[in-house]
């Protein structure tokens, strides 16, 4: 007659792993006489007393990914006293990658739940900057971390997605001088906003080179040196009278002036 057993799965997170492989190895077993159950967040020597005193009534098994040091060898120990098998999934991994890399594990419950938060934070700010770029909802202003404000061609959306791959949610705003700007501007804190302005001789060499691309005549007044010295006076007297600070794209490339940005929110906000 088959018996019967119980898995009790220990974490000090979430437990998904312990879970995971311990379902694969049963799965290897014809039998209907399996019960799992998982114990995450396991973080106190009493805790794991509690479970032991529980699994010693039943033909059992304890699975664990702990990784704590003191608290791994506190319930392998007890384990022992209490005639229990339990297996340490982490631990021969982690000696075995030790072993050829040379370097101490951080030994830290949950990392792989942070580094997975970080990457759904990442695609939650680079969806943010596409619904949110060229002005296409005024709204996005309140939401965001950082505004960008600037004429055509001074790489807000570029920057945009840049920072958003450092998790950051960024809106930008094109300036025209035939376009009121959002009042929204107005309404949020100007160190959130970065104006973003250009050599115009500069702009007049993308524009121009932007036109060719697009198969249009170059001497169309989008990139007239006449409308783009217009388009500044208008832009730089907008940011002024918001008081943002402001960022000359002329020379640098996308990732120097995020650096410059992402100093500048540090500093605000060690103010």
């Amino acid at each position: 007659m088959e018996k019967s057993m119980v898995t009790y799965v220990l974490s000090d997170s979430i437990g998904e792993t312990a879970e995971e492989v311990a379902e694969a190895a049963i799965s290897q077993f014809n039998s209907g006489n399996f019960e799992m159950r998982r114990f995450p967040y396991i973080t106190e020597k009493e805790q794991v007393i509690e479970i032991l005193e529980e699994a010693k009534e039943e033909n059992s098994i304890i699975l664990f990914t702990i990784v704590v040091e003191e608290l791994r060898r506190f319930l392998i120990e007890k384990s022992h006293e209490y005639n229990i098998k339990a297996v340490d999934i982490m631990e021969p991994i982690l000696n075995a990658i030790e072993s050829v890399v040379a370097i101490k594990p951080k030994r830290e419950p949950g990392l792989i739940r942070k580094l997975d938060e970080n990457y759904f934070q990442k695609v939650a700010a680079v969806e943010f900057a596409v619904k949110y770029d060229d002005g296409k909802d005024a709204r996005g202003i309140k939401k965001a971390d950082i505004v960008l404000i600037g004429v055509s061609r001074t790489s807000k959306t570029p920057l945009s997605m840049y920072l958003a791959h450092k998790n950051m949610k960024v809106a930008n705003i094109p300036l025209l001088p035939e376009v009121k700007a959002p009042k929204e501007l107005y309404e949020i804190n100007p160190k959130k906003i970065i104006g973003l302005t250009a050599n115009p001789i500069k702009l007049n060499e993308i524009r121009q080179e932007r036109l060719k691309s697009l198969g249009l005549n170059n001497t169309a007044s989008y990139a007239s040196m006449e409308r783009i010295l217009r388009e500044i006076e208008y832009a730089e007297e907008l940011m002024k009278d918001l008081g943002c600070q402001i960022i000359d794209v002329s020379n640098k490339a996308v990732e120097e002036t995020a650096g410059v940005i992402l100093e500048l929110l540090r500093e605000n906000n060690n103010d």
